[in-house]
């Protein structure tokens, strides 16, 4: 039974920070986590798998209730819910099911290692996670890494990345960012304007550590006049400054950071059309957004995709994904806009 107190005995992940959420999947009424169990044992015993069940239930339920049904299931059936799903399901369906079944930072925390074990690393993984996290889920992703791994996150990035792309996103992972404040210092919105003009477009080279330190330190808020006020100093904007003046994973982590900082939401929804445009959709992206974002911000991701691309992240999901698959994907999804 060690599956089930690895990976739901932690609490669920507490966003804090005040940060807004705007969740698809939400508390489902009338709750019987005994009820549920059943059903999703009845489900696995069926012959061929019953994976509409599984699927209407655990998609439909948050975390925490996931986390009472899979223990309302070993009181019954004296079996590991995990392990009776992982042995019923298979394929894409499987992944984005365990995926459910952990908390959000337990699922954070399990890709990064997932993208730094082995032989080469996932920068693309590592990238989005550790530059769209908030300090507090980043705070958490950290705490959960070390219960599950018994190793420290910050050793495990140090030791598989190296140079200045190391150095940004150990500075995030430091989590030493400001909380937003209700006073506007303009004096310090300029200072840092003008630091990261001098210290980049302005001169040859780059100093990327003064970058790294004004990126990693300041509140969200501030960020964003913060590159306002740059446009008055340099004839780019900040994306742009990005792409002219550093190259490879250091450029795509920036670029993450300022696309986060500008629009969180916009920036996921550029990720699903581009997991999703890309022949043979990438199904390891698409999964992990729809899993990751599903009780934090789909909802508003899911507006912004319909505002900037012009069709509904449903509809999209459905020329894309085909099976089981789909349907846990769309229900996921919450509805079409």
């Amino acid at each position: 039974m060690a599956l089930v107190s690895e990976f739901l005995g932690q609490l669920t992940l507490n966003l804090g920070g005040g940060e807004p959420t705007y969740p698809t999947v939400v508390p489902a009424g009338d709750f019987d986590p005994d009820k549920d169990a059943a059903r999703i044992e009845t489900a696995i015993k069926t012959k061929g798998v019953d994976e509409q069940t599984i699927i209407d239930v655990l998609t439909k339920r948050t975390y925490n209730q996931r986390r009472e049904i899979a223990f309302a299931y070993e009181r019954t059936t004296k079996k590991d819910m995990i392990s009776a799903l992982k042995g019923a399901l298979s394929g894409s369906l499987e992944t984005v099911i365990l995926g459910l079944m952990k908390s959000t930072a337990q699922y954070d925390a399990s890709e990064i290692k997932a993208s730094i074990k082995g032989l080469g690393t996932d920068e693309e993984t590592l990238i989005e996670i550790v530059c769209s996290r908030s300090n507090p889920e980043l705070v958490e992703i950290k705490k959960v890494y070390k219960e599950l791994f018994k190793k420290d996150l910050e050793k495990d990035v140090a030791g598989d990345i190296s140079g200045e792309f190391a150095k940004l996103l150990l500075a995030l992972v430091e989590t030493k960012r400001d909380d937003p404040s209700s006073i506007v210092d303009n004096q310090k919105i300029d200072d840092d304007a003008r630091a990261l003009y001098d210290a980049g477009v302005k001169i040859k080279g780059t100093d990327v550590k003064a970058w790294i330190s004004i990126m990693s330190t300041r509140s969200v808020p501030h960020l964003q006049k913060v590159f306002q006020r740059y446009k008055s100093y340099s004839p780019y904007d900040m994306q742009e400054s990005i792409r002219k003046e550093v190259k490879g994973d250091l450029e795509k982590s920036f670029l993450t950071l300022v696309q986060c900082f500008e629009n969180k939401q916009l920036y996921f929804a550029n990720r699903l059309l581009d997991a999703m445009k890309s022949k043979g959709a990438k199904e390891k992206l698409l999964t992990r957004i729809m899993v990751s974002r599903c009780e934090v911000d789909l909802k508003k991701i899911r507006q912004e995709f319909k505002s900037h691309h012009g069709k509904s992240l449903y509809q999209t999901i459905a020329e894309h994904t085909k099976g089981d698959y789909q349907k846990a994907l769309l229900s996921l999804c919450g509805g079409d806009d």
